[in-house]
């Protein structure tokens, strides 16, 4: 590799690199020119993390090795395509197709949640490459809107097969590390059980739910409660998906045999993708549910979210076809017991209703108010006659008194809780960059703005904005107040006015809180470009609300 002062290096003496296309833990893509055959290609430059040791690198970039030949062996148009792999310095440097455009993650940061049309567009490309690698015998893997490329043709296309697995090949995967990003990966996956193409449409689903969304459906504040949240949770009720919300859904089922057919989500895609509806009714597809024919009622996917509807004769249906003995049984046992606590549920209800009728005397049918029985037992509350059985108040959330559900039967007994509060925090960009004369004025300096959602009201979130270098005009801490009854999510906006004199100046910012829970926005990248005919000083200033509030030393 030439290392001549001034001069770009050459990579196994046919590979020039001109610039850095963009840069991640595993290496850097390079923008570059085939000196052979006289073309534009991207390379990709592999970097072991330090603290690696040499068994472990060499694992490594045998891995990569295998990117290269799993994406190679796939030829489709929205599959970044593989030209070579160079070795240099013990090294793999894996050459692709040079396709020019942004990152579907780029995409979201600059303009925010797509139309259920555009995204439907693009997850309908993304799942005909996943269709064409699945058929080559690869699984993705690592599908999120980072590895999605807009071309400025308007071609989307799938790259970084990195961590794919291609089937009759050993696992190279290191041990303790985890393959793919928690908030992506599918139930099986974290459960630690064998993938299938199944995973990957797991994972479209959650792309899909991101994009029309602006968040994706599962994200908590550590790894490892993302992964116990992509297992347990139900699915958030998305609110923008529109026409999509139903493919999302049947994508998103935990049980992979229950999710929907690539060929049946590619069609649904295309139809909503051009403009159209489709109906939840499909045809079977190779992973969908089978329906014996003496079944008395229609086969047909489930609702968008929950479970599906009991039947309506006395008699308890339960389907384990297929299933292991051990599932079969807990299946059994759960529909059993769901029937039971539905049969006590229904007798409490009888119960009441005769106590009422009985009254005592003249006030039976009155309206006076059911008097209210104190609890007994800290950290309970008071229990009403004919109240919700979460103890809660009338809007379901369970926020009354101290926000603790719970009842208290005849004996004084009670039980609480208060589920964890949970914050969701996504920023986007409003303006990104500012080139002109500084300081730059307020209504063109780089604008962000914010959704905060919380899980359950009243509630005051404590956030602030903070950039990457520490650096910000921001005033700090902030409170945030959601009213017991209102809504559960609010928008705060921020205009940054750092800048330094005779450059530019590039960050990344990014929405904290702190309490109720600490966490975490996606970060956002900004410049802000002072021309030279800017008047200088001895710092760089900054104004906030039309007002000088300090001055910012020159970086």
């Amino acid at each position: 590799m030439s290392e001549v002062p001034g001069d770009e290096r050459l990579v196994a003496g046919r590979y020039r690199l001109l610039s850095p296309l963009g840069e991640g833990g595993m290496g850097v893509v390079w923008r570059a020119r085939d000196e052979v055959l006289a073309r534009e290609v991207a390379v990709k430059e592999v970097r072991a993390p330090a603290g690696f040791g040499t068994t472990d690198e060499q694992r490594l970039y045998a891995r990569l090795e295998r990117e290269a030949w799993a994406a190679g062996r796939i030829s489709h148009r929205n599959v970044v395509t593989v030209y070579d792999v160079a070795t240099e310095d013990g090294r793999p440097w894996i050459v692709m197709e040079l396709v020019r455009g942004l990152a579907l993650s780029d995409v979201l940061d600059a303009e925010g949640p797509l139309t259920p049309q555009r995204a439907a567009h693009i997850g309908a490309e993304i799942l005909a490459a996943l269709r064409a690698a699945h058929e080559a015998g690869v699984l993705h893997r690592d599908v999120k809107p980072e590895n999605v490329l807009i071309g400025n043709d308007g071609r989307v296309v799938l790259s970084d097969f990195g961590i794919a697995v291609v089937e009759g090949t050993s696992n190279l995967t290191m041990t303790g590390e985890l393959i793919g990003s928690p908030e992506f990966l599918a139930p099986e996956r974290a459960l630690g059980r064998t993938p299938g193409p199944e995973s990957d449409l797991w994972s479209l689903g959650v792309l899909l739910y991101a994009s029309v969304e602006g968040n994706s459906p599962f994200r908590q504040n550590t790894p490892l409660s993302t992964l116990r949240a992509v297992v347990d949770e139900e699915l958030p009720p998305p609110r923008r998906a529109g026409a999509l919300a139903p493919v999302i859904a049947e994508l998103l089922r935990k049980d992979p045999a229950q999710r929907l057919s690539a060929a049946e989500a590619e069609r649904r895609l295309r139809v909503i993708g051009a403009g159209g509806t489709v109906g939840t009714a499909a045809a079977p597809g190779p992973h969908s549910p089978t329906v014996s024919s003496a079944s008395p009622t229609p086969a047909g996917p489930g609702p968008a979210f929950g479970p599906a509807p009991a039947p309506v004769s006395g008699q308890v249906v339960t389907d384990t076809t297929g299933l292991p003995p051990d599932r079969a049984r807990r299946a059994t046992l759960a529909v059993v017991t769901g029937v039971a606590v539905l049969l006590l549920a229904l007798g409490g209800l009888a119960w009441a209703l005769v106590e009422r009728n009985r009254g005592g005397g003249d006030n039976a049918g009155s309206s006076s108010p059911a008097p209210v029985r104190p609890s007994s037992g800290p950290g309970s509350i008071a229990s009403v006659p004919g109240a919700g059985a979460d103890g809660g108040d009338s809007d379901g959330n369970g926020s009354s008194g101290n926000g603790s559900g719970g009842g208290t039967d005849e004996g004084g007994n009670s039980g609480t809780y208060t589920p964890p509060q949970t914050v969701k925090v996504y920023a986007r960009t409003v303006h990104g960059s500012y080139s002109g004369t500084c300081p730059p004025p307020e209504a063109e300096a780089p604008a962000f703005r914010a959704t905060i959602t919380v899980g359950r009201t009243p509630e005051t979130v404590d956030y602030r904005w903070a950039t990457k270098s520490g650096e910000s005009s921001d005033d700090g801490w902030k409170t945030l107040e959601f009213s017991s009854g209102g809504s559960k999510q609010k928008h705060v906006s921020h205009v940054e006015l750092t800048y330094r004199q005779g450059g530019t100046y590039h960050d990344r910012i990014r929405v904290e809180t702190r309490s109720p829970v600490e966490v975490r926005s996606n970060w956002i990248g900004f410049s802000v470009t002072c021309d030279p005919g800017t008047p200088s000083g001895s710092g760089s200033s900054y104004t906030a609300n039309g007002a000088v509030t300090a001055l910012r030393r020159e970086r």
